[in-house]
């Protein structure tokens, strides 16, 4: 893959180029990378990020039960609620302004269901990054988001920097999860820096350039499109008519291997 140590670029990806799977009735969801069936040599991770989903459950549909291994997972829900039980006793509906943490560690099975009694749909992005420790016992966290002041939330670390916030922790030690907001037409706060950044819109509208300066191509996005920054290829940010919400993930190092 493109050494982002090097290569600056950002790569801006539309929902509409998402692979649609109907894994069950009810379901839909949407892949950013290879998952599943679905396999593409050319996108099958970015950083240490190995899926972004956007999932959509009609009333009364869901995930049976699955397991997981070694993989942190990360659920932010957009509309609607989502009901989580898993094989160690934990569970927990999660609502928009709730992000929800598994770490799957050594193994550990669940469910995933529009809540009971729902009259409408719930949409929610799910992405999985790989840890650096493995084999561990599974972890569940699940908290509430106090948006703070500045448009720049931490959601979820493993950074030592970050040990003492009240963000989830991540079993990966240099990476972060944090949830940026801009009201309408105002800029983005200053981002964290990174390698390798991915930054998927989860509502609003959001444009930039490709690099600062006059230089840097300009684009918009629309809920459900992403960027994947690499080094400072993402310039100026700012959010559009009806203000932005975006899901940034802050990497230091890319997949590893062995």
């Amino acid at each position: 893959m493109t050494d982002a140590l090097t290569r600056p670029r950002s790569d801006l990806r539309r929902t509409a180029e998402r692979h649609l799977s109907i894994p069950a009735e009810g379901v839909e969801t949407r892949h950013a990378f290879s998952f599943s069936g679905h396999y593409d040599p050319k996108n099958t991770h970015f950083g240490a990020l190995l899926a972004c989903n956007e999932e959509l459950l009609a009333p009364g549909a869901g995930f049976e039960e699955h397991r997981h291994r070694d993989t942190e997972i990360l659920t932010w829900v957009l509309e609607g609620a989502l009901a989580h039980r898993d094989g160690d006793g934990h569970s927990g509906v999660v609502r928009p302004g709730m992000v929800q943490h598994l770490s799957a560690g050594s193994g550990v099975t669940h469910t995933e269901r529009n809540v009971g009694g729902a009259d409408g749909p719930v949409r929610f992005v799910q992405m999985w990054l790989q840890p650096d420790v493995f084999g561990a016992p599974p972890v569940y966290g699940l908290r509430r988001v106090e948006p703070a002041e500045g448009g720049l939330t931490l959601l979820a670390s493993g950074l030592e920097r970050d040990a003492g916030s009240p963000a989830l922790r991540l079993r990966r030690s240099d990476a972060a999860l944090w949830l940026v907001t801009a009201g309408p037409w105002q800029p983005l706060p200053e981002l964290p820096a990174a390698p390798y950044r991915y930054a998927h819109l989860a509502g609003g509208g959001l444009g930039f350039r490709t690099v600062r300066g006059p230089q840097g191509g300009g684009r918009s996005m629309a809920p459900g499109d992403s960027v994947r920054i690499s080094g400072d290829a993402f310039a100026d940010p700012t959010a559009g008519e009806q203000g932005a919400e975006l899901l940034l993930w802050e990497m230091h190092s890319p997949l590893s291997y062995g």
